[in-house]
């Protein structure tokens, strides 16, 4: 009996040991994911004849207010600004302390955008409403409709729909500068919007991807659509808003010297569009060339001879009404060096032409000095072509498949700005099969011509491109398998180019039609397609 005693002390005892080097950290869970919830307000939510100056909002949890001055919209306005407790610390509940009186019979909304947080994981209460009226009603008016996308297939998430009250205060440039009078916002989930308890009147109905959500129209960085006449409530159109990205306003930003005479100027807008003269004097032997910086939005204005001069004056212009000077101080510094990239490399389709871009400014290639070699080491005839904005030299040349090119430039065959040159140059291109690839015929019904034709990759970049003036047939050949969109442009002003719309001069973009599916371009297979464009998409103006 003693004995089994000890052996059910023992056992007992090693039970409690394993137990002890069992013990650890205990696994944190998983990650919180949930918002706050709203366990009660006073007075509640929708409350009318609302008379006091003190509204509370208690929650479930400690939570935070995160930018409150910027996300908090309350319709219509009140001055001076409500004081918000918390502010920085948690709590489980706002304050909202009103110091001024009230407009009689009027209905307030609070917008709280994306400003409550749980205090823990940062989980937010989105887009919460609080609404009283300080009359027997809550206005009950509403705008309804949605958005689209000017370039894209889909619209962002979270795009915000405001409406601004048209009185003896309104101008164009409330969207830059003042809180809209209403705001809601199409979440993640839906490109629909519902504007609610708004009271009769007449407004602007804007939609914006506010990119900063601080309710103001910035035109570098968000996204903006708009009726384009005002619109009256009560109403029962359903409104359709198209949301673009304006071009930005043509400005060059500090231009300053960067390396040996070479002078970067920053630049906001198109490129394309400027005109850079020197107004300093100079020797007769100066010399000067603009190029598209690669990587940067700069343009690159280079010069020779090195000048003794502590500064040098620019005048800068585009095409419409932008003209600005600048003084950019010169100082000695190394020149860059002559590198020179070829495009492409391996692989070369039928279409494309071989090109060689130069760190410094390309002015002279000696045709005579290159060669081009198929495989059979006969020699290819070939043109020549330099662009200089973007600095390349084109060697233009047929090409035949299954074939191999090698193209050799002898010493000194380019020289750039500075005199600087070459040594032996030697690339290697081949071709594939025509069979490799597909060929992608379109045929548009009910297209309005010009027309810009597209294939795209998912992300809206474009693969291929074609122009057509009138109806015809649109050829894509020799198209690298794969899977992509089909995307028309209605070219309206005819400059083979896609042109945005504009806020202030309320210019709507130009019209995007997308073929509904994908079109599966395939080796060795001619796909032909036809696109029957609706007579028109929804258009802003006319709703």
């Amino acid at each position: 009996m003693k004995k089994y005693f000890y052996n059910v002390l023992l056992i007992v005892c090693l039970l409690l040991m394993a137990n002890c080097a069992n013990r650890g950290r205990p696994s944190g869970g998983p990650k919180d994911v949930t918002p706050p919830e709203i366990v009660r307000a006073t007075p509640k939510n929708f409350s009318t004849n609302f008379e006091g100056n003190e509204i509370r909002i208690y929650f479930n949890e400690f939570i935070k207010v995160n930018n409150i001055q910027k996300q908090l919209i309350i319709s219509p306005p009140i001055e001076p600004a409500p004081e918000i407790i918390p502010l920085g610390t948690a709590s489980k509940y706002i304050s909202i302390k009103i110091n001024d009186t009230l407009e009689p019979n009027t209905t307030y909304a609070f917008n709280f955008g994306n400003s409550i947080v749980d205090n823990n994981e940062g989980n937010p209460y989105p887009y919460y409403r609080y609404v009283i009226s300080t009359g027997d009603y809550i206005d009950s008016l509403s705008v309804k409709g949605n958005i689209i996308d000017a370039t894209k297939r889909q619209p962002d998430d979270f795009v915000s729909v405001m409406l601004y009250e048209i009185d003896s205060t309104y101008s164009d440039s409330i969207v830059y500068k003042e809180n809209p009078k209403y705001i809601t916002n199409t979440l993640d989930s839906t490109t629909n919007f519902s504007i609610n308890n708004i009271k009769k009147g007449t407004y602007l109905l804007v939609a914006m991807k506010d990119e900063n959500q601080d309710n103001k129209f910035q035109q570098k960085a968000d996204k903006i659509g708009f009726h384009n006449t005002f619109i009256t409530v009560p109403s029962d159109t359903t409104y359709t808003i198209k949301l673009f990205k304006e071009k930005t306003d043509d400005r060059i930003i500090r231009p300053r010297l960067i390396s040996g005479e070479k002078i970067a100027f920053g630049y906001e807008g198109d490129y394309k569009n400027f005109d850079i003269k020197l107004l300093s004097k100079v020797s007769d032997s100066f010399n000067y060339r603009i190029t598209k910086d690669p990587k940067t939005d700069s343009l690159n204005f280079w010069y020779v001879p090195r000048l003794k001069t502590d500064s040098l004056i620019f005048k800068v212009t585009n095409n419409k009404n932008y003209t600005e000077e600048f003084t950019v101080k010169i100082s000695e510094q190394s020149r860059d060096t002559l590198n020179i990239t070829p495009e492409p490399k391996g692989s070369i389709n039928f279409s494309d032409h071989f090109s060689i871009t130069g760190s410094t400014p390309l002015v002279d290639l000696k045709k005579e000095h290159i060669t081009i070699l198929d495989k059979d080491s006969t020699k290819v005839d070939f043109k020549t072509r330099l662009d200089t904005l973007s600095n390349k030299y084109y060697l233009e040349f047929d090409k035949t498949e299954k074939n191999k090119y090698n193209i050799t430039f002898l010493p000194n065959s380019v020289t750039d700005l500075f005199g600087n040159s070459n040594d032996t140059l030697s690339y290697n291109l081949s071709t594939k099969e025509f069979s490799d690839y597909g060929n992608v015929r379109v045929n548009l019904k009910n297209a309005t011509y010009p027309v810009i034709i597209q294939l795209t990759d998912d992300k809206g970049d474009v693969a291929f491109e074609k122009i057509s003036n009138k109806p015809e047939p649109i050829d894509f050949r020799n198209t690298t398998p794969g899977q992509y969109f089909l995307r028309v442009i209605f070219d309206t002003n005819g400059n083979q180019e896609y042109d945005s719309g504009n806020f202030l001069k309320k210019q709507q973009p130009e019209r995007v039609s997308y073929y509904p599916e994908k079109l599966d371009v395939r080796s060795g297979w001619d796909l032909v397609q036809e696109f029957i464009l609706s007579e028109s998409d929804p258009d802003p103006l006319k709703n």
